[in-house]
């Protein structure tokens, strides 16, 4: 699995063109913004999407989702359907946190603990995660041992749980029940911010270190 993270919106999220080297076939995960911007990075690459993912509902994870899937014809993939009052709810977060107005939607698919998503040959297995959102979702992909945790967790901290129906004990019961598993030598793609190992955070992350737990 080969990917190229391009920051996008003022929030400098961390969208990532994946895709299958063998095929070429590609996916997008969380297009916040900056469409144009992202094609831009598919037609440089010799990308054929054919779909996007979701982690979770906020705004700076969705707002080009529409756009791009009309753009590409092609289907949006999760997250977890206790994430849909957020996707409901677009309009008043476009207002609440500055973005152009984003309408509300319905992904073809909402996701679940245990499925799959296939990237041409190479697929990603679905962890649900909840805390920072209700319905997040983190992608695994065990051929490059690496995820795409969205904002449940970063390098030295973790997502933020002061929305409505975010969940600090939730938080901390996904990461270290649901990442931790996978294995200390795993990569991660968070949210925003720079890429971290789960044997890094485990060792430093002031919230989740193996030291808080023993």
């Amino acid at each position: 699995m080969k990917y190229q993270i391009i920051p996008v919106t003022p929030f400098q999220q961390n969208c990532s063109v994946i895709w299958c080297e063998k095929t070429l076939k590609a996916a997008v995960v969380d297009p916040g913004g900056n469409i144009d911007r992202i094609l831009a990075e598919v037609v440089k690459l010799g990308l054929s999407v054919e779909k996007i993912l979701l982690t979770h509902g906020h705004i700076d994870h969705v707002g080009g989702a529409v756009a791009l899937a009309t753009k590409l014809a092609i289907p949006i993939v999760g997250p977890h359907i206790a994430d849909k009052f957020w996707l409901e709810n677009l309009v008043k977060q476009s207002q609440n946190f500055g973005f152009p107005r984003v309408e509300a939607f319905e992904p073809t698919q909402y996701l679940n603990e245990g499925d799959n998503v296939n990237v041409g040959e190479q697929h990603l297995q679905v962890l649900h995660c909840p805390g920072h959102t209700p319905g997040h979702i983190v992608f695994y992909n065990t051929q490059a041992n690496l995820a795409w945790v969205g904002d449940v967790l970063f390098r030295g901290s973790i997502g933020r749980t002061d929305f409505p129906q975010s969940n600090h004990q939730d938080l901390l019961h996904s990461i270290t029940t649901k990442l931790w598993p996978l294995g200390h030598n795993v990569s991660f793609i968070p949210g925003h911010g720079p890429m971290s190992t789960f044997a890094d955070e485990r060792q430093h992350n002031p919230f989740v270190a193996d030291q808080l737990f023993d």
